[in-house]
């Protein structure tokens, strides 16, 4: 039998008996096409002696009733229902009221306005970050920023010395596949041996300095928002600033000078990383010697260049430290908020890593670097 619901008065309460089968595939009523239009005063009660089968279909029917009722005011009493199906269709019920549905009823210039003005308080907040994180350095110079060392070498401890071994396995790969990928070209033309200025231009000045940089944004910015958000979730951050403690000076300013001053140190890492990766592909792939492949780096490579890899890499270190914390003080008081300030501070320095490497680009052309 297919899936029917009729209507009885029982006094003050109706009733609505369902029966049949209620599947998916079959045609089933629906809540507002048949009761909603009596308008019960009373109340309503769901009964479902006759149902043989049933699926999502009477779920759904379930939770559009009771989310009705309890948007005009009247009861709806689900006991006479088996014990799932109540469950269910009270689950259902509490995601239509929880969800949030788009608005629609605003026009594009108003979505264009407020995302512009969303994006202005943004830009506002974060420049009052930097500015406050600036102040906090400078008396951090004359020693009045409330400034614990301790804290600053453990913090250079984990984004340095423990960074180490995914560097390492980054940076070598990274050296292995430019070399593969420029020995493509390189080979058509008879210059072998340029692999070796391919893969030190790139290492010294762009390659080293960025993929550092993303190890750190996952790695150690991440871990910079969790610790901090969660700090903020336990309400830790109030504690200080009720005891006039700045949180900026006490606990964003070690972080950010920790990864500042490990980064150009891991950069450089990172460089000699992916040389010797790129001199393995050359000598096993090309049959480049290892004194011909140095010997040919060194014409092409110069002090600019590694400069160039090491201003790059404290700026990278600064944007990193500074995502980390920020998203940390962002956090919402709960669980969840402290994982969404984990994931956005890593696309928020990565974003802003890639922004920086561009006007370095213009910046260093227009110089002469």
């Amino acid at each position: 039998m297919s899936a029917r619901a009729s209507v009885r008065d029982d006094g003050p309460v109706t009733e609505v008996l369902l029966e049949g089968d209620w599947r998916l595939q079959g045609g089933t009523p629906r809540w507002a096409s048949m009761v909603a239009r009596a308008g019960p005063k009373g109340g309503v009660r769901l009964r479902a002696d006759g149902v043989t089968h049933w699926d999502t279909s009477l779920v759904v029917f379930l939770g559009e009733a009771k989310s009705w009722c309890d948007a005009a005011g009247v009861g709806c009493d689900l006991d006479p229902l088996p014990e799932k199906m109540r469950m269910l269709g009270g689950q259902f019920a509490q995601s239509l009221v929880s969800g949030t549905r788009p608005e629609h009823s605003r026009s594009l210039f108003v979505e264009v306005g407020l995302a512009t003005e969303d994006a202005l308080r943004q830009g506002r907040d974060l420049l009052g970050f930097i500015g406050e994180c600036w102040l906090g350095a400078k008396r951090l110079a004359v020693g009045q920023a409330g400034f614990r060392w301790n804290d600053c070498l453990s913090e250079m401890q984990k984004c340095g010395a423990m960074a180490l071994p995914i560097v390492s396995l980054i940076s070598f790969l990274v050296g292995v596949t430019l070399a593969y990928s420029g020995a493509i070209v390189l080979r058509r033309f008879g210059g072998d041996i340029w692999v070796a200025d391919l893969i030190g231009v790139a290492m010294t000045r762009e390659m080293g300095a960025m993929m550092v940089g993303v190890v750190l944004a996952g790695r150690t910015g991440a871990a910079f928002a969790a610790e901090i958000g969660s700090m903020k979730a336990n309400e830790e951050i109030d504690a200080l600033t009720v005891l006039g403690i700045s949180p900026v000076r006490f606990l964003v300013l070690p972080r950010v000078l920790a990864v500042g001053l490990m980064m150009p140190l891991l950069a450089l890492y990172a460089n000699c990383l992916g040389i010797i990766g790129g001199m393995a592909v050359a000598y096993s792939t090309l049959e480049i010697p290892f004194a011909a492949y140095w010997v040919e780096m060194l014409t092409i490579v110069d002090l600019p260049d590694v400069t160039v890899g090491l201003i790059k890499s404290v700026v990278y270190g600064l944007i990193v430290g500074l995502a980390g914390c920020r998203r940390g003080l962002q956090a919402e008081n709960n669980a969840a908020g402290v994982g969404k300030a984990a994931t956005s501070a890593v696309v928020t320095a990565i974003l802003f890593i890639i922004l920086a490497d561009a006007v370095f680009a213009v910046l260093f052309n227009a110089i002469g670097l």
